[in-house]
């Protein structure tokens, strides 16, 4: 995956087989830098209970996909990587965006830049 800022949007961008992973065939997120309540890079919390509709889930190697959680509903792309990134969302249909990424706190620190100064 890759993201990038972009007309005061966060865009993610997927690859093929992470498309095919997650059932996600949109290519890309675009969130609206506004529409980002918080941003994490603490373990997110999961349970047996979460609901996936879509996705994949094999234990301890890949979680990804929409799942509802009783937070709501919210799309995991995360690996056996320790590496997380969360964004809390508020006006999407994602309640919660969970991501495993290399640079994560690169990437924390730069999206609260970005929040702070809006």
């Amino acid at each position: 995956m890759n993201l990038t800022f972009a007309n005061e949007n966060l865009q993610i961008e997927w690859e093929w087989y992470e498309q095919l992973l997650a059932f996600n065939f949109n290519g890309a997120f675009v969130i609206p830098l506004n529409h980002i309540k918080a941003v994490s890079t603490a373990q997110p919390e999961s349970s047996w209970l979460d609901i996936r509709n879509p996705g994949s889930f094999i234990p301890g190697i890949i979680k990804a996909g929409s799942y509802y959680s009783s937070k709501g509903k919210e799309f995991w792309y995360v690996t056996q990587d320790q590496h997380y990134l969360t964004l809390e969302l508020k006006d999407e249909s994602f309640k919660r965006i969970i991501l495993t990424i290399e640079e994560n706190q690169v990437w924390l620190e730069s999206i609260n830049q970005y929040i702070s100064n809006k």
